[in-house]
């Protein structure tokens, strides 16, 4: 019995004219040879199986052939192959330098192939560099890599660079359907075209997978069993999987996934399949793009024909749901539920784009509730959309809508009016903001209005600002009349100088106030009270100001002197700080004249302290609850 050789050893090619996929390498070589302009140091990089070391075996035996050479001559003797992945020391390429000094007995070169060049460590890199540089005029090296990153720029830069491309599934088909013509092999497209797929731009892979069907059939190779034996997902499931989306069936979409589980295969590996059967549907939609269809004319068919019943929204919508679930399925802990709550989202897909509004409809909607303002007409040069006709009976979608600002897929369908604000609250907020200009207008001719309280029932739609609302409710915690709060931001001379004109004699503690006559529409009721106007100020105040206000003593004499007791020398400063705004306040809200303001330190009237230890609380509650000592006192109780 014949000793059986592997397909890929057996039919590696001999000739350039024989190298499948890397015409463009095998032509650059060619012309080089005939042209005399050989180099003397080659980088051949690529893929795996792609031909590297055999175009690299085919220049060594070329470049050596004569017209008087035997053509069945392989000139052993010229052509040293060294494997770095072995031999990756600094003493492995000493050898080889002194092996480069002797000439060769016989042809003219001898050619040293150093196959996974990367793996060299750095000494030996460097040990090799001289030598690269300056070989012989009879050393020709060709270093062939897969990792080319992982190689020193200094060696890249002594090499003529040739890379390697991914051998394309027709050209690989059409390799394996020679192969099978000479060993007399019935093997159908669809099979080799899954063989070429499964490979992956390798040939090596591809003919040993070749082999492995060959000998499971026994000289025959049918779809079916490549699909079980190489372990891959058949494409139609996923044909079948698509027609349960379209028609909304989630049962049978989960019962599919999980008929998928059980034969063993990978979450990972049904939602790679399936983002691939939607990259598919999506450039058949498109006459151009047609070409660009990876798979046999079987195949090719189909997915022409089910395209037709997708509409484009429904395919690209799908296509990027099941990309996100791909993005999360690794740090998923629970990948099953990922998957399947993506099913459940495809088949509910179609229902939704058939609900979802339209641009135009947006449009109309938004134009309709702000009318001729500034962001309606922002939507004024928005796309008009051509709604498409399904090839679904019954039923008609929109083509897909591309909102603005919008990044995820399903959204641009999916979009409501709520999302995008089209309700009552931004018609009113549109008024507010037309309102606010043109109170600024006003508040620009005549300064003093701005002291005048807000009209808050007037059902314009304009809101209190955050601050505003946290004054109100300040006063209404404290039982003091909101209306009688005046709004004044003043916090500095320099805003108070600004409204009114005020002068402070300090040798007679006199004040004169003079203030423009403000709005009697608007102008707040003054109050006799001073306790009330002093509560109304501090809630103007910020809370720093607020806090310290509230531990100090005043009083209001029968000279219209109003004495402040402080507790400490630090409040000597906050209160100059205030006193313009403080004085400025009371006279605009306190109904009696206001002469002065005469700040003194003493001691401060303090409440009761609050219980901050265990042992003061205890005492407060006691204080509080009398009964609660004896009962202390009869469970022999005490604090720990």
């Amino acid at each position: 019995m014949d000793q059986f050789i592997v397909s890929a050893r057996k039919y590696r090619p001999t000739t350039f004219e024989d190298v499948v996929g890397q015409k463009h390498v095998a032509e650059t070589l060619m012309h080089e040879i005939n042209n005399n302009k050989l180099a003397q140091a080659f980088l051949f990089t690529g893929p795996r199986g792609v031909g590297k070391t055999t175009c690299a075996r085919i220049l060594a035996k070329v470049i050596n052939t004569t017209e008087s050479t035997d053509p069945n001559q392989d000139f052993a003797f010229n052509i040293f192959e060294m494997d770095a992945a072995s031999n990756s020391s600094v003493e492995d390429i000493r050898n080889l330098i002194d092996q480069v000094r002797i000439p060769p007995q016989v042809g003219k070169y001898k050619v040293y192939i150093i196959d996974e060049v990367h793996m060299l460590s750095t000494s030996a890199f460097n040990a090799f560099l001289k030598t690269l540089e300056e070989p012989p005029s009879y050393a020709i090296f060709i270093l062939a890599t897969t990792e080319k990153h992982k190689i020193l720029p200094t060696i890249l830069s002594r090499c003529q660079v040739f890379h390697f491309n991914r051998i394309e599934t027709i050209d690989m088909v059409n390799h394996l359907k020679g192969i099978a013509q000479k060993e007399g092999i019935q093997a159908d497209e669809d099979s080799l075209h899954l063989i070429a797929r499964k490979a992956d731009g390798g040939l090596r892979d591809a003919l040993s997978m070749f082999d492995q069907l060959v000998s499971f059939g026994g000289g025959k190779i049918q779809y079916e069993t490549a699909v079980e034996i190489l372990s891959v997902l058949d494409t139609e499931v996923f044909f079948e999987l698509v027609q349960f989306l379209l028609s909304g069936d989630v049962a049978n979409s989960l019962l599919l996934y999980d008929k998928i589980i059980k034969k063993g295969f990978d979450g990972s590996i049904f939602v790679g399949g399936l983002a691939s059967h939607f990259r598919n549907l999506a450039v058949s939609k498109d006459t151009q793009t047609e070409r660009l269809l990876d798979v046999s004319a079987t195949f090719k068919i189909k997915y022409l024909e089910q395209s037709k019943q997708c509409t484009f929204s429904f395919i690209l919508n799908g296509l990027n749901l099941v990309n996100e679930a791909d993005e999360k399925y690794r740090n998923s802990r629970n990948p099953r539920l990922l998957i399947e709550l993506t099913l459940m989202k495809l088949a509910n897909l179609n229902a939704m784009i058939q609900t979802a509004p339209i641009w135009n409809d947006i449009k109309k909607n938004f134009e309709a509730h702000l009318g001729s303002t500034p962001k309606a007409n922002a939507f004024k040069g928005a796309p008009t959309i051509i709604e498409e006709k399904s090839d679904l009976p019954n039923k008609k979608a929109p083509a897909v809508n591309t909102l603005p600002n919008q990044s995820d897929g399903l959204n641009q369908q999916l979009i409501s009016n709520d999302q995008l604000g089209i309700n009552n609250s931004l018609a009113e907020n549109e008024v507010a903001v037309k309102e606010s200009s043109s109170n600024k207008t006003n508040a620009a001719q005549t300064p003093t209005a701005t002291n005048a309280p807000e009209n808050k029932g007037s059902g314009t739609g304009v809101k209190l600002s955050s601050f505003e609302e946290f004054k109100r409710k300040k006063a209404a915690q404290q039982n003091i009349d909101p209306n009688a709060i005046i709004t004044d931001n003043s916090d500095s001379l320099d805003s108070a100088s600004k409204a009114d004109e005020i002068n402070v004699i300090k040798g007679e503690e006199a004040v004169a106030l003079s203030q423009k006559p403000l709005n009697e529409a608007k102008a707040p009721q003054k109050s006799s009270d001073i306790n009330l106007v002093w509560q109304n100020f501090i809630a103007t105040q910020t809370p720093r100001i607020a806090t310290s206000l509230k531990l100090v003593t005043y009083s209001m004499d029968e000279d219209g002197i109003l004495k402040i007791i402080i507790g400490s020398k630090a409040m000597e400063g906050l209160m100059e700080e205030i006193r313009i705004p403080l004085l400025q306040f009371i006279h605009k809200n306190f109904a009696n004249p206001v002469k002065g303001m005469e700040v003194e330190l003493g001691v401060v009237e303090q409440g009761e302290r609050r219980p901050y230890t265990d042992k003061e609380k205890l005492d407060f509650l006691i204080k509080k609850h009398p009964d609660l000592a004896k009962t202390i006192e009869d469970l022999q109780l005490r604090l720990p």
